[in-house]
């Protein structure tokens, strides 16, 4: 029976959402419900058939849907009322949720707190301002994707892909592996822009040619994709001139980096650190409102599935002290912002709670590659702790333990997180 009030109510049931909702429940919330869009739960982790998750997690490799299978497992141990076919369709201040299902229509619950984990959406092609005709045989890498993995459509026979990014990659060793001929990745950074492992099973073993510092600049075909022209690009992020390429292709497949999906919070005074493009969080994925947490690759885009699960199960336990009324208000607090070198900072803010031990650590991204890293918290200007690292690469989150300066870390009310070379 669908309540109409509830301790704990998580949006999206993917990796971050089903840690979440687990965690919750694990942490004595009373009442916790799960709501998905889709038919099935496991979110992003349905299409993804390729192995190398849960290592971390659970010491072994496993596919994504293996991945999702173990959580779903854990889920039902656990009594968490379930929505699929469901979607939100809005949150207000109160944390009161309209939602509508297919069976049951429109739908009005309140929860005492809330976890945002709708992951992240695709860029597309407008956000690469390609010039050129609009044919058929365009797709994001993850539209594609879903294609061949859960539908068992080819989206082409010769196929370009743009962008790097570990979806690119993945999908290009899978194109491969069904017959289809992958002409090339182009990449407009001098570096690729997914995990190193990646770049060489997907790519160096295939014998996929890598165009760095290229980009498409125009695309051919009215009605159907006849080819690409693709050109290399300056550090000025200009195109040189005489080196245009043509490759004839009938799928360019965009893998142009993701964006988390906030939509759904726009409405509200939720902040949104424009670094990363997902909500502001404290140490316990609470958001700038009291009683809203956010987990997953709607805070960040993560680099493995296990981090966001770990990050789920640090919004449910939040959620549960919170809906219990054992999450203190915090009587210090530190901002922690990104400087030299460093792309982004997460969490943006940590509180001085109890349960700091176990969740004293940030993760952050450098802006380029870098060799002989020094990273340094900087106060006015001053180093008040400094660490070191023999390589930082933008693709590879750094994981910092903030244990070793916890004595004094609440002795500043804002750090500044830069990264060097030595």
């Amino acid at each position: 029976m669908l309540k109409e009030i509830y301790d704990v109510v998580v949006i999206g049931a993917g990796p971050s959402g089903l840690a979440a909702a687990i965690s919750a429940s694990r942490s004595k919330a009373k009442s916790i419900l799960l709501v998905e869009r889709d038919k099935r739960l496991g979110g992003i982790l349905q299409q993804c058939i390729h192995p190398g998750f849960g290592l971390i997690n659970f010491g072994e490799e496993l596919t994504g849907p293996e991945y999702a299978h173990r959580y779903i497992q854990m889920l039902n141990n656990e009594e968490i009322d379930l929505l699929l076919d469901t979607t939100v369709l809005e949150i207000d201040v109160d944390k009161n949720i309209t939602l509508t299902n297919t069976e049951l229509g429109m739908i009005e619950i309140q929860s005492k707190a809330i976890i945002l984990a709708m992951g992240c959406i695709e860029r597309v092609r407008g956000n690469a301002d390609i010039s050129g005709f609009r044919p058929a045989g365009i797709f994001t890498a993850g539209t594609a994707q879903r294609l061949i993995n859960i539908s068992g459509y080819l989206p082409g026979k010769e196929i370009v892909i743009l962008g790097s990014g570990d979806i690119g990659l993945i999908m290009a060793r899978r194109c491969s592996l069904e017959g289809i001929k992958v002409k090339a990745v182009v990449e407009i950074l001098p570096y690729p822009s997914g995990l190193k492992r990646n770049v060489v099973q997907c790519l160096e073993d295939f014998k996929i040619p890598l165009y760095l510092n290229h980009t498409v600049t125009f695309i051919h075909g009215k009605e159907r994709l006849g080819g690409v022209t693709i050109s290399e690009i300056n550090d000025l992020n200009e195109i040189v001139r005489g080196t245009n390429k043509y490759i004839k292709c009938d799928t360019l497949l965009l893998s142009l980096g993701l964006i988390p999906e906030c939509e759904l919070i726009r409405g509200l005074n939720i902040e949104i650190d424009p670094k990363t493009n997902g909500p502001s969080v404290d140490n316990f994925m609470q958001t700038k409102i009291d009683g809203i947490f956010a987990c997953g690759n709607v805070v960040q885009v993560y680099d493995l599935v296990d981090w966001v699960s770990n990050g789920g199960e640090i919004a449910g336990m939040g959620a549960a002290l919170y809906s219990t009324g054992m999450l203190e208000s915090p009587k210090r607090r530190v901002i922690f912002k990104p400087g030299k070198n460093i792309s982004s900072v997460v969490p943006q803010v940590i509180c001085d709670h109890r349960a700091l031990e176990s969740q004293g650590s940030i993760t952050l991204r450098v802006e380029k590659p870098l060799i002989n890293v020094r990273i340094e918290f900087n106060v006015d200007r001053k180093c008040i702790y400094r660490l070191k690292k023999k390589v930082a690469v933008p693709s590879e989150m750094l994981i910092i333990d903030l244990i070793k300066m916890k004595e004094e870390l609440f002795n500043y009310k804002e750090i500044v997180v830069d990264a060097g070379q030595d």
